[in-house]
């Protein structure tokens, strides 16, 4: 699978869509497929707020629990609900139905931090 080209990308393999003050999240293709079957997914509250570069939702898969860093800084607007009768959306499109939370961006400054697809597209691929 491609990695979208108008999303940002950070090191902990997170992607960011932001459409005005407002990033959707989730976990890039190259992560699902490391954490393989995702089995239960922890999303922070609405109201809570998210640190750039800090763990905010945990994800559980059959080998493993990883944490999910904040790509951005701000407060979760929206958590995917659905996600939690159906984690495996995280495997099946994770640039689509498998996105995490809705941060609205305290700074948009960080944005920059973050990696371009074919920036991202390098760096997964030295990780492999």
């Amino acid at each position: 699978m491609e990695n979208p080209k108008d999303l940002k990308y950070s090191k902990e393999h997170e992607w960011v869509k932001a459409e005005g003050n407002i990033a959707t999240v989730g976990i890039t293709d190259f992560a699902q497929k490391q954490l393989t079957d995702i089995v239960f997914i922890e999303l922070p509250e609405k109201g809570k707020h998210a640190t750039q570069s800090k763990p905010m939702a945990v994800v559980e898969s059959v080998k493993s629990v990883s944490d999910i860093f904040a790509p951005v800084s701000g407060e979760i607007m929206e958590a995917n609900k659905e996600l939690a009768d159906s984690p495996e959306l995280i495997n099946k499109e994770p640039y689509g139905k498998g996105w995490m939370v809705k941060i609205k961006i305290e700074n948009k400054k960080e944005l920059d931090s973050l990696m371009p697809a074919a920036e991202y597209d390098k760096f997964a691929k030295e990780k492999h």
